[in-house]
């Protein structure tokens, strides 16, 4: 049976999980379906016994990390609102370490705590993003192209040729559906899967520091934790084309919309799942 401070990272997970999901629907889908998942974030938040979560011993209190929190969450308010652009991913997770770090350094023990876990998802996941999109797009490394053509268009196309559902490969991230409807799909950006892993990533790095787990113990489950995100998109990419194919493109749209933050949700208990039983 679960104890107590699992059950509390588990939970916190699923906060996590359905916070994704509000940012999604609010920005892409249905405001009223985000504001039901901010509903229920908050009252699993109030469902969490902080108290069992252990001293961090990670940040002295100190005014410079309140703020340089500070500094960060209004910076990247500022410059949004500056430039009249929407809060995209990396400014959603900027954000997030921004009033994570804010959040260890208040005298709430509660608040501390669950803000530690916070800042470990959020640092990790700005680091990733930083090296895969700004610094190998500086560097002239085309590694996203070629991870989104041949390892989640190519595969997802030959597995669904296998099934009867012919798809035309156009470009390097395009294909042609020739269904329902005649379309085209491009397979890249967040359709890559790589959000989705960079957050799974971050999530388990968390855990291990907060668990202290051993080091062979957590690139385990980190590899473990690769696998899993990359095999769960594929199956998200191939709904998408079935979509598609026999539905169109409206029902193809709904289902990229709602579809991605639900695998992830249930992608990120099951590694909590796998977790916990080899703790």
């Amino acid at each position: 049976m679960m104890d107590d401070e699992n059950k509390n990272l588990v939970l916190i997970l699923l906060v996590l999980a359905l916070f994704t999901g509000m940012a999604v629907e609010v920005s892409e889908g249905s405001t009223a379906v985000g504001v039901s998942l901010f509903l229920i974030s908050v009252f699993l938040l109030t469902r969490i016994n902080f108290k069992q979560l252990g001293s961090s011993g990670l940040l002295k209190k100190s005014k410079t990390y309140f703020v340089i929190g500070i500094f960060i969450v209004s910076a990247d308010l500022y410059y949004n609102f500056k430039h009249g652009g929407e809060l995209g991913t990396l400014d959603v997770m900027t954000l997030f370490f921004g009033a994570s770090l804010i959040g260890t350094q208040l005298q709430n023990p509660q608040i501390e705590r669950v803000s530690r876990f916070g800042m470990y998802i959020s640092s990790v996941f700005v680091v990733l993003y930083l090296i895969f999109y700004t610094m190998f797009a500086f560097l002239n490394i085309d590694f996203l192209h070629k991870f989104d053509h041949y390892l989640i268009l190519l595969p997802t196309v030959k597995l669904l040729g296998l099934a009867g559902i012919p798809l035309e490969v156009i470009a390097t991230e395009t294909v042609r559906v020739s269904g329902v409807e005649e379309m085209t799909v491009i397979i890249g950006g967040p359709c890559s899967g790589l959000y989705s892993m960079f957050l799974l990533i971050g999530i388990v790095f968390g855990y291990s520091r907060i668990e202290k787990m051993e080091v062979k113990k957590t690139l385990m489950i980190l590899g473990f934790c690769v696998v899993v995100a990359y095999i769960a998109n594929l199956f998200r990419v191939i709904a998408l084309y079935f979509a598609a194919y026999y539905y169109g493109q409206e029902t193809m749209m709904l289902l990229h919309t709602h579809l991605g933050w639900i695998i992830f949700a249930a992608v990120a208990a099951g590694i909590m799942y796998f977790i916990e039983l080899k703790s």
